[in-house]
């Protein structure tokens, strides 16, 4: 499929509210357990996802824009999600969520980029030289990866429940 940003702001816009379906009201089991050892529970991943529309897209978005590839972007703090949701709910990180997205998308859309703006460069601190579509594609993967993390997340609290239908499920063996 050929990246269009029209296509990719689709998604984008539907992110807030998925996740918001998904997890709001849900008892805290469901949204505090992960799969083990150094792995996110959905709460952790809603507090990452918050976290990346504060410093990541929009930032490096920007950095890329003006600076093009003389100014690698800072590398993105993938565990700043347990300082700064401290003290939060779901719902608190939900609503900041939302919000954030719906101005990041405004602030996207008002840069009215044409075919050859994706092309620009910038330069990711381990990728190396990227392209502006690369960065808003990533975007948009970013989103889905993590709503399928969420998903498997959560479906992996009834593997043992499930007992011998786990052969039919294969997103309890990842």
């Amino acid at each position: 499929m050929k990246y269009e940003l029209d296509q990719a702001i689709e998604i984008l816009n539907k992110t807030p509210g998925i996740l918001r379906q998904l997890l709001q009201g849900l008892n805290p089991d469901w949204l505090m357990n992960n799969e083990g050892p150094d792995t996110f529970s959905p709460f952790d991943v809603m507090g990452h996802l918050l976290h990346g529309e504060k410093t990541d897209w929009v930032v490096r978005t920007k950095i890329l824009l003006e600076e093009g590839n003389t100014q690698a972007f800072e590398m993105f703090d993938r565990f700043a999600m347990y300082e700064e949701s401290i003290g939060k709910n779901i719902n608190q990180l939900l609503d900041e969520f939302e919000t954030l997205r719906k101005q990041n998308i405004t602030w996207l859309q008002s840069l009215s980029l044409v075919a050859n703006d994706l092309h620009k460069t910038g330069l990711h601190p381990v990728l190396g030289e990227i392209t502006l579509e690369n960065l808003l594609a990533t975007w948009v993967v970013h989103d889905l990866t993590h709503i399928a993390q969420i998903c498997r997340v959560m479906a992996k609290q009834y593997k043992e429940p499930v007992g011998p239908w786990t052969e039919f499920f294969r997103v309890l063996d990842y």
